[in-house]
């Protein structure tokens, strides 16, 4: 249970390997995911991160080497944080840009399938912040945490204002 069968530092660099593989592969995949998984991105994830167990893990199966490997990747997400707050070019790297779904009342479809986003999630996003169309938005944004932003136009803001 508390013996080891490969060394410690043989556990910390197969966790922080496989933890960075993992930051790399869902940075890759793209913003959509990170804000709003769907059941199949749930059920990569979850399969994934079984597929990776024993490549972190080699021959060990101790107590002591499952404390040591979350251990290790709760003191590595915890640092790349750190890390990305005081170094920018690292977040720019880890987090990416915001991007522009829709302006002046117009949809970029373009910009909408680069970023793997239908047109129902999208006006979705329009009604919950209280749009009925999209000619009423000046700006629809994706964030880097994948959440869907709506700034809608002056007239807009006006009509909700005067209605009971």
């Amino acid at each position: 249970m508390w013996k080891l069968t490969i060394p410690v530092w043989e556990l910390i660099l197969r966790g922080l390997a496989i933890y960075l593989l993992f930051i790399l592969a869902l940075r890759l995949f793209g913003k959509r995911q990170l804000g709003q998984f769907t059941v199949f991105d749930l059920a990569l994830l979850l399969l994934t991160a079984n597929s990776l167990q024993p490549a972190m893990t080699g021959t060990d199966s101790s107590l002591l080497g499952g404390i040591i490997l979350s251990g290790t990747l709760f003191i590595g997400n915890w640092s790349l944080g750190w890390a990305s707050l005081r170094f920018p070019p690292l977040k720019r790297l880890l987090q990416p840009p915001p991007s522009i779904l829709a302006r002046d009342g117009r949809w970029d479809r373009r910009a909408l399938r680069r970023e793997w986003i239908d047109l129902e999630k999208a006006e979705a996003a329009l009604r919950h912040a209280g749009l009925e169309d999209i000619s009423q938005a000046a700006l629809v944004v994706l964030e880097a945490d994948g959440t869907i932003s709506v700034i809608p136009k002056q007239s807009a803001v006006r009509s909700q204002e005067r209605t009971p």
